[in-house]
């Protein structure tokens, strides 16, 4: 379910930047576009994730599935800007719900062997994000003679809702497969209750704070990275479709191979460290992105911040689910993943508004490099990494 409901979500973005600006997007308005998708993670993933504790993962990984099956054919509709900002807010429920929903089970599966669990899910997911860039550059690549530009689009979007579809049919039969959770009904006042307990508690421990803040500003770059890199490779150094995916592609493409192997790590060696030298060696090669033209430098750079996101990325989650005790374990990863998408949501904001400054794409690839060093710092001074199951 994974590889297809990624590749769906990832695809609708592959390009989302260049067809924001066929739809005649203002500037200013371009980082609302690619923060749209991210917005509903701060709304829903803590309550969905907290929620899936009480009442089981089942009815939420379906409820995701059908979002990630229905936002797609919407795409075909859109005529002007404000449209997309409306239907990538809708798509982005798909993802803010499946993604700590899944990685609560995998937690719970095996708690002993978290990070390598979970990192092989993300890797699963990255499968999909590795497919999504070359297919939808392909296919914007192959149609692009055509006399109408948002055809070319619309295309793309077809094969977006074929994966949705294919993850919404994995998710009605692996449903189809379980028993529906004990009815918990007479509970309900006390669960939701204890849903909000852990909800404190969660907000007020240090170390919890700090390994969000570390997710915070990993996905703030990722986001500048995910939404203005397409642009500036297109537009800027004029690369064609195909180049341009391959480049965005490679980060995931990287990130494939190295998540797994650096999850098995942080379980055997601890968290700190992946985390602190994965938020170094990400955090250097943006700085240099806008002073080369050369494809296989860019490539090389794109490589190292993907090798640096991915090992970093690796050990936050398993390290959440540790700091937080076995019956919040959904809450511990809805809390991370909301972080993750106020970052993700956050980065392509202001990287709009720097955009359009006269410090351009110099201004905006360094503004992550600040965040990504300065959250080294406060993760490297907190200690989360030696202190877990705080939160009795």
């Amino acid at each position: 379910m994974g590889v297809f409901a990624i590749l769906s979500s990832t695809m609708s973005k592959t390009l989302l930047n260049p067809f924001a600006a066929a739809l005649g997007t203002p500037t200013v308005w371009s980082g609302f576009v690619g923060a749209a998708s991210t917005i509903p993670g701060i709304l829903v993933s803590l309550p969905a994730s907290s929620l899936s504790d009480i009442y089981g993962r089942k009815k939420f990984l379906l409820v995701s599935g059908f979002v990630f099956a229905s936002a797609p054919f919407l795409y075909l509709f859109i005529s002007t800007w404000w449209q997309l900002i409306l239907v990538r807010f809708y798509h982005g429920f798909a993802t803010a719900i499946f993604i700590p929903v899944a990685e609560a089970s995998m937690a719970e599966m095996y708690p002993s062997q978290r990070g390598e669990r979970i990192s092989l899910f993300t890797s699963a997911t990255y499968v999909g994000r590795s497919i999504a860039p070359f297919l939808g550059g392909y296919i914007l690549f192959s149609t692009a003679s055509t006399s109408d530009p948002l055809y070319n689009y619309h295309v793309m979007y077809l094969a977006v809702a074929a994966a949705g579809l294919a993850a919404f049919i994995m998710a009605l039969l692996f449903l189809a497969q379980r028993k529906p959770p004990v009815a918990a009904a007479s509970r309900n006042r006390d669960n939701l209750r204890r849903m909000y307990a852990g909800w404190g508690a969660l907000a007020k421990n240090r170390a919890v704070l700090a390994v969000s803040f570390v997710q915070a500003s990993l996905y703030y770059s990722f986001g500048i990275v995910d939404y203005f890199l397409s642009g500036y490779l297109k537009d800027t150094l004029h690369f064609d479709f195909f180049s341009t995916a391959a480049v965005s592609g490679s980060i995931i493409v990287l990130a494939l191979f190295v998540r797994a192997y650096m999850g098995r790590v942080s379980d055997r060696t601890g968290r700190r460290t992946p985390i602190i030298v994965g938020l170094l060696v990400c955090s250097a090669p943006l700085i240099m992105l806008p002073y080369t033209s050369d494809l296989r430098i860019i490539l090389l750079l794109s490589l190292t911040y993907g090798f640096g996101f991915a090992t970093a990325t690796a050990s936050t989650c398993p390290l959440m689910t540790e700091l937080a005790p076995s019956q919040f374990v959904g809450t511990s990863t809805g809390f991370l993943d909301t972080m993750m998408d106020v970052g993700q949501t956050i980065g392509p904001i202001i990287g709009g508004f720097i955009l359009g400054t006269t410090l351009g794409y110099v201004g905006l690839f360094l503004s992550p490099t600040l965040v990504l060093l300065s959250a080294c710092l406060v993760f490297a001074l907190s200690g989360a990494a030696n202190r877990k199951n705080q939160l009795r």
